[in-house]
């Protein structure tokens, strides 16, 4: 068992150097736990990110299966790790042992289909275009190009998941499958976590002979340790999960640094979910059910939780929101992630109980115990009126809150999608009848979402190669980039183009007998043939 020392992780060195200490808690007590960790001074975070620098050539040049063996290596080393990861994901989160248990999962799962892509090697895009030298009036030269890491990443962890999109998360993962080294900043509401799955990473990387600096964590609960990483001229990328104030800060510093860098920030959404007629009257009271333990997943602590749900105002919508109402009262509280999001939590709810035009539909049936920080669902009702009255119910509340609109007709529909901000999903439940009914609906909501759902659920993601989980701002700084799915690689990769090179000096997946045996585009055609073969 690892003993927990509360040090940065600057390559293969621990380091302490900054006086400001903190320390996490149990979100259920409110108890510190015994760890004390230091805040990392700027001479820190600078020699993180030095040496980040120092590794990306020798790290980029390593071959695909190196790289590819150390993926699987740091989910070998992470699953080593065995009970105390999860013990102190669960102190330090309050996510009971199966969530802990399935996110580990979902996080190793993720560095092996890593592992296999970049094996498989089409994200790389290859494409080769043949010279003509014949051709009139002007020759053409041979063009090749394919997809080459940018350079340090530093990444964000989330709070809401301390396994899957943290240290050891997607946004890591990808960034070293293509040639990347990672510095992450630890979450200061669970560095323990962090700290185990850093030196886990650690620990791969010295056993697989990879460069050090291609891994280095610092902790920080201050400001200044993420913008001084977003800042720091060696970053040539940046990745985030969390508040839109959060990711729009760093974003904006991004931004300014005289040379910018791209900051892919998901940042949450109101996630509506439309109830078209046709799946009202035939299952109205299952949606009810579904609905509701969606909302509720996780505390209601997901990006994908459904915050806004219309549907035609009617006498199935009214038995819709009883039987809400019902499956609400069912809900025990339970202890968010830690005081913080507690605290908004709670705001959250005091400010739509207060507004006028809304009625609250359903609650748990069990008081909240604010001391554990424990979240209550809560179920609110409006009609067109209402929501028009107060637009802020566009505005996501992060937790187990949500509003049923009722709407007069399907120009409502329409009306309030078009005002939507971009969103990460939207969801339809219906019929193919209703979908060609309501397509005008469908068509606005192409434009706002991310992810279309149809007769299912925004909250559980499938970690798969199609999954885009992004959306037009804010859900996300750039719409056509995703956080979840193998499409992330394409964050940190740029395309490198190479005219008329000798065979012998050109990357193995742009020679003419691809070595590789790559899917690659030659002269607009797709295949994994030589040239000319």
């Amino acid at each position: 068992m690892l003993e927990l020392h509360g040090h940065q992780l600057i390559g293969n060195t621990a380091s302490a150097e900054g006086a400001d200490t903190f320390q996490s808690a149990n979100p259920k007590t409110g108890e510190a736990l015994p760890t004390v960790f230091h805040e990392a001074t700027e001479s820190e975070i600078d020699r993180a990110m030095s040496l980040a620098a120092g590794a990306f050539d020798a790290f980029r040049l390593k071959s695909v299966e190196e790289r590819a063996r150390f993926l699987e290596a740091c989910a070998d080393e992470v699953e080593a790790l065995g009970e105390q990861l999860i013990a102190m994901a669960m102190a330090e989160t309050a996510h009971p042992e199966p969530r802990c248990l399935g996110e580990r999962g979902r996080a190793t799962g993720q560095a092996r289909m890593f592992a296999a892509l970049i094996r498989e090697g089409s994200w790389l895009d290859a494409r080769i275009d043949t010279a003509q030298p014949d051709r009139q009036p002007l020759p053409k030269p041979d063009v090749r190009s394919l997809m080459q890491p940018v350079g340090p990443v530093v990444v964000f962890g989330a709070s809401n998941f301390p396994l899957a999109i943290s240290v050891f998360g997607a946004d890591p993962v990808s960034a070293f499958a293509c040639g990347c080294p990672v510095v992450v900043k630890a979450h200061p509401a669970h560095p323990g976590t962090c700290e185990l799955l850093g030196r886990a990473i650690l620990t791969a990387a010295e056993k697989c002979g990879m460069p050090e600096g291609v891994f280095s964590m610092v902790h920080g609960r201050s400001n200044a340790v993420g913008l001084g990483l977003v800042r720091h001229p060696a970053a040539a990328a940046a990745a985030f999960t969390g508040s839109l104030r959060g990711g729009r800060a760093l974003f904006d510093a991004a931004s300014a640094r005289p040379t910018p860098i791209p900051f892919y920030a998901e940042m949450g959404s109101v996630n509506p979910i439309f109830i078209l007629p046709g799946a009202l009257r035939e299952r109205g009271e299952a949606i009810a059910a579904g609905y509701i333990q969606s909302l509720n997943l996780g505390v209601g602590q997901f990006c994908t939780n459904p915050g806004l749900v219309f549907g035609l105002d009617s006498e199935p919508l009214s038995v819709f929101v009883e039987n809400t109402a019902a499956k609400a009262a069912e809900i025990a509280p339970a202890t968010m992630l830690h005081a913080g999001i507690h605290g908004a939590y709670v705001s959250g709810v005091e400010a739509i109980s207060a507004k006028e035009k809304l009625r609250l539909a359903g609650q748990s049936g069990t008081p909240a115990l604010p001391a554990r920080a424990e979240a209550a669902c809560y179920v609110f009702e409006t009609d067109a009126d209402g929501l028009r009255a107060h637009p802020e119910l566009y505005e996501e509340v992060f937790g187990p809150v949500s509003t049923v609109v009722k709407c007069p007709s399907p120009a409502d529909f329409e009306e309030f999608a078009e005002k939507l901000d971009g969103s990460l999903t939207a969801s339809l439940h219906g019929t193919e009848e209703d979908l060609r009914t309501h397509r005008r609906l469908v068509e606005i909501l192409e434009r706002k979402a991310g992810r279309l759902i149809f007769n299912g659920y925004p909250t559980g993601i499938e970690v798969c190669h199609a999954m885009h989980h992004g959306g037009p701002y804010p859900a996300t700084c750039h719409s056509y980039f995703t956080s979840i799915g193998t499409r992330c690689i394409d964050r940190f990769v740029r395309p490198v183009c190479y005219q008329s090179w000798p065979q012998s000096m050109l990357p193995e997946e742009l020679r003419d007998d691809n070595p590789r045996g790559i899917l690659r585009l030659v002269d607009g055609e797709r295949t994994r043939g030589a040239v000319g073969g």
